[in-house]
């Protein structure tokens, strides 16, 4: 008796929920989408990886939606125009970032320049990267470096492959060369690999731990952190897990700070040794905190999505074999057949830059830019967006829109050869807070993939093409690490190993 009686009740409360929810969104003139639950949002509809399930969303709701993690409103595009917006009219409005957890905990208090509010301190920030670190003459200083770690790839897996086809493992190997490479520019010593600096000891790992650890807490992952409730209770124990990763963090980059101060670490010029001669000069400028906070950012934004970007590019080379062909005759035109490519050559070579914006396009290092959040009300396409407001841009959805693209899905870097299509492709954000290693990626990525197919023979593993299933996380990796045959080139591997 008493159910008949309440159901009525249940279904009326239901109702006139919906159609309030629905008058306000459409009375405020925010973007649609679905309706949410009290509290929760609508947390309980995202499945990982993300930027499958907002392309879902936006499929029903339009390519601009909105949604609530918890309390906040989250306004999510994938539209090309609508980014464009976002990022010329609104750029300063969504300078901003949201209070993520790791900001706190892990970003020194939301000091960082990833994490750090708009203003003069992440205008600061953004200045001693920009001609202190990033520069080209200090890239260049550190040539060097990422030379000599190319090779040390290059030679070990030619001394697997010198006299027949041999199955390798990619996807470690890319990482260890690019985790080298940075901590080698960063610290002056590698930190992977049988003849590493540090061995392979409980520095070694813990850092290799730490990065891979930052990665998958890193960006939008975790939307239940915005429900009070559920961070009341640490959902998942995220903060926790935070807390604790903060401490080592800290600890770590503090002890690389320290070695080079007090004269433990010699040999190379690195950044923190370069960062450190300018702090006696201006001492707020460069103090500890903020020069561990851009080593962070050096490690967190380049070793993770150089290696993925470049496990990519290899999957798509060895599931469309004509590329490959076409690239490494591209490569035996361009350079002479008795040395090794250069970063210098890079110019020369057209397809290969094409064959790296397309991967790019297909599988952009931050499938959703990192978060922004609006300092005052703006207008998006015609919506308006409140203050507070958490906007992300679905950038894997916007380079599959077939709307921009023919045959989006498709592996064609000859769509590159029309002039300004490149343009269309922002794997590495958009307006001020556009990542600021991007010189240093394309050096790295160029370089190592042009070498890649100099210096060997590639096949699959078998006859099946390889899986590109893509996971989640801040960087996409590939679900399956990838793995393939290669075989040394001769004549030109011998002036590698001999």
């Amino acid at each position: 008796m008493a159910s008949t009686f309440y159901y009525p009740l249940l279904c009326l409360a239901l109702f006139l929920t919906f159609k309030l929810w629905f008058q306000t969104r459409k009375f405020l003139n925010l973007p649609p989408g679905p309706l949410s639950l009290p509290i929760l949002g609508n947390i309980h509809q995202l499945q990982r990886p993300l930027h499958h399930t907002f392309h879902r969303i936006s499929q029903r709701y339009g390519k601009i939606f909105s949604l609530w993690f918890g309390s906040r409103l989250v306004v999510i595009i994938s539209s090309a125009p609508a980014a464009q917006e976002c990022f010329t009219k609104n750029d300063i409005v969504l300078a901003n970032r949201p209070p993520l957890l790791i900001a706190k905990h892990v970003g020194y208090n939301f000091t960082t320049m990833t994490f750090s509010p708009y203003g003069d301190h992440w205008r600061n920030l953004r200045r001693i990267l920009a001609l202190e670190v990033l520069s080209t003459n200090r890239l260049n200083a550190s040539l060097e470096m990422r030379t000599d770690e190319r090779m040390r790839l290059i030679k070990k897996l030619a001394r697997q492959s010198y006299k027949e086809f041999s199955k390798v493992e990619l996807r470690s190997e890319f990482l260890e060369m690019s985790f080298n490479t940075i901590m080698r520019m960063t610290a002056g010593k590698r930190y992977w690999g049988d003849d590493s600096e540090v061995g392979d000891n409980e520095e070694a790992r813990q850092g290799r731990e730490m990065i891979i650890e930052m990665m998958k807490l890193g960006g939008a992952n975790n939307p239940a952190e915005f429900s009070p409730v559920l961070r009341w209770f640490d959902f998942q124990n995220l903060e926790k897990r935070l807390k604790l990763l903060a401490v080592r963090v800290d600890k770590f980059l503090q002890g690389l700070v320290d070695e080079h101060r007090y004269g433990n670490q010699v040999g190379e010029n690195t950044m923190i040794d370069h960062l450190l001669t300018l702090q006696p000069s201006q001492p707020d400028y460069y103090t500890d905190q903020i020069i561990k906070g851009l080593i962070q950012v050096i490690l967190l934004g380049g070793i993770d999505s150089i290696a993925v970007t470049l496990e990519w590019a290899m999957a798509n080379l060895l599931n469309h074999p004509e590329v490959l062909k076409k690239a490494k005759e591209e490569i035996d035109t361009q350079i002479e057949q008795e040395r090794l490519m250069e970063e210098v050559d890079i110019s020369k070579l057209p397809y290969l830059q094409s064959i790296i914006t397309e991967t790019l396009r297909l599988h952009p290092a931050a499938p959703l830019f990192i978060p922004h959040m609006s300092s005052d009300k703006c207008n998006i396409q015609g919506y308006n967006i409140p203050r507070d407001t958490m906007v992300l841009i679905n950038g894997w959805a916007i380079h599959r829109d077939p709307q921009i693209w023919s045959d989006p899905m498709k592996f064609k870097p000859e769509r590159f050869e029309k002039e300004g299509e490149a343009n269309k492709v922002f794997a590495f954000g958009l307006g001020r807070r556009v990542c600021p290693g991007v010189s240093l990626a394309q050096r790295t990525i160029g370089l190592t993939l042009g070498l890649m197919i100099q210096c060997f023979e590639w096949k699959r593993t078998s006859e099946e093409k390889i899986d590109m299933t893509d996971g989640s996380g801040v960087t996409m990796p590939k679900v399956i690490p990838l793995e393939a045959m290669c075989k040394a080139r001769r004549p030109i591997i011998n002036h590698v190993l001999f």
